[in-house]
C-alpha cells in the first residue's frame, strides 16, 4: 500500500492527526509572531530567586488588592506604556509581566520589550498558574 492509498483510506485519522498537531503547536506559532517570550511558573520562581526578576501585575488595582504575587507592582495594562520611564534602572533584569490568565499580559510585554527591556516575558497562565502551583499570594494594595 502506498501513502497516497493510506492517506485516502485513512483520511478521518489523518485530518484528526493534523488538527491536533496544529493546536498544540498554536502557543508556540503565535509567541512567535507576537514576539512575546513565555516563562512557566518555575522558570519564574528561579528568575525571581536567582536574578532579582521584577514582577509587574497588569490587573485593575482592586483586583491586585485581592490578591498578588508577593512583591509584585501593580500596573494596568492600559497604563504600561505611560509608566514605562519608571522601571527604567531595570532594564538590564528579567522582567516577569502577568495578569489573571495570561490574556492581557501578551500586549504589556511586547511594550516592555519594544521600550529596551530585553528579557522581559510573560508569566504563562498568570495568576493562576502561580495559584495552581500552590505558591504564595499576598493580599493588600502594596507589593
Amino acid at each position: 500500500m502506498s501513502v497516497w492509498e493510506f492517506l485516502q483510506q485513512n483520511i478521518l485519522l489523518v485530518t484528526v492527526a493534523v488538527v491536533s498537531g496544529a493546536l498544540l503547536a498554536w502557543p508556540l506559532l503565535m509567541s512567535l509572531v507576537n514576539g512575546t517570550s513565555e516563562v512557566g511558573v518555575t522558570d519564574a520562581v528561579n528568575l525571581i530567586n536567582r536574578k532579582d526578576a521584577l514582577l509587574i501585575d497588569v490587573r485593575e488595582p482592586a483586583d491586585f488588592a485581592a490578591g498578588h504575587i508577593p512583591n509584585a507592582r501593580n500596573v494596568p495594562a492600559a497604563q504600561v506604556a505611560e509608566r514605562l520611564k519608571e522601571f527604567e534602572k531595570y532594564k538590564s533584569k528579567p522582567v516577569i509581566v502577568h495578569c489573571r490568565n495570561g490574556q492581557r499580559s501578551g500586549a504589556a510585554t511586547n511594550a516592555f520589550r519594544k521600550a529596551g527591556f530585553s528579557e522581559a516575558v510573560k508569566l504563562r497562565d498568570g495568576l493562576t498558574a502561580w495559584e495552581q502551583a500552590n505558591l504564595p499570594i499576598k493580599k493588600g494594595a502594596k507589593g
